[in-house]
């Protein structure tokens, strides 16, 4: 990660780096890439080498998901307890506002992302035993046969992306358990994006896709939420005021003064 003169996050690195590969990405489309490792998991008149797999589909998939539900959902409990029993549990609300506003915000893009693009999963290519043309993201779509598209960006590994909130979070205070989310999120979202491959639901490129999303759109909250209190000398001031921290808030049941960057 790079950093400025005052050991805050460098805005200029954490959305350009992004932003230059989503350009790439549109310019110079892998869909080569992508065909290649879909042929390398379809055994034609069998099918996916994932597809019937009771792991992939019951445990990685809807557990997984359920998992991370439930992780945001705990948050937004701890959040209202907050307001309900102040003296009893004392967070800083601001960063779990968040926490909650960019998980969920990161996974909503998905659904209408989808729509809008229609494109189409390997799973119902007339390559790999559907009915459906393939076309690239920047590409015309052919007329739907049986099925419209649905399946730009991958929506399944955004439930581990968006764990990206929590590195962002963390970083300013707690710069260790930061790079552990941080790893957490690449791993779980890494993790889910193959699961999703081997059972022919993306390419390669949808995963992708989905982590730059996200990493984008928690690195902008971050920007406009928490940015503004991540230097050392603003952060200090900030905890005394009480519309920073209501006179309780502070972060997992600790002050919040902020660590040395």
């Amino acid at each position: 990660m790079h950093y400025d003169s005052h050991g805050r996050l460098d805005m200029r690195w954490a959305l350009g780096l992004p932003l230059l590969v989503m350009a790439l990405l549109l310019l110079f489309e892998p869909s080569a890439i992508d065909l290649a490792l879909e042929d390398l998991l379809y055994v034609p008149g069998q099918g996916f080498i994932g597809a019937r797999s009771f792991f992939l589909e019951d445990i990685l998939h809807d557990r997984a998901k359920q998992g991370v539900i439930a992780l945001a959902g705990t948050v937004l409990l701890v959040l209202l307890g907050s307001y309900i029993l102040p003296s009893q549990v004392r967070i800083e609300r601001r960063r779990w506002l968040y926490v909650l506003f960019a998980m969920v915000l990161a996974s909503s893009l998905v659904t209408p992302l989808k729509k809008i693009t229609e494109v189409q999963c390997p799973w119902n290519l007339t390559r790999y035993g559907g009915t459906e043309t393939y076309s690239a993201l920047t590409e015309t779509r052919a007329a739907p046969v049986e099925h419209v598209g649905n399946c730009w960006p991958g929506g399944h590994a955004s439930s581990g992306f968006t764990l990206f909130a929590l590195f962002f979070a963390l970083r300013d205070q707690r710069p260790r358990a930061a790079r552990i989310a941080l790893l957490a999120a690449l791993g779980l979202g890494t993790v889910l994006s193959a699961g999703r491959m081997l059972q022919g639901a993306h390419f390669l490129s949808h995963n992708l896709w989905t982590a730059l999303i996200d990493w984008t759109v928690c690195a902008v909250l971050y920007r406009l939420m928490l940015y503004q209190y991540s230097c050392p000398a603003t952060a200090i001031s900030a905890t005394m005021t009480p519309e920073a921290f209501s006179g309780h808030e502070r972060w997992n049941g600790h002050p919040t003064s902020p660590s040395p960057q």
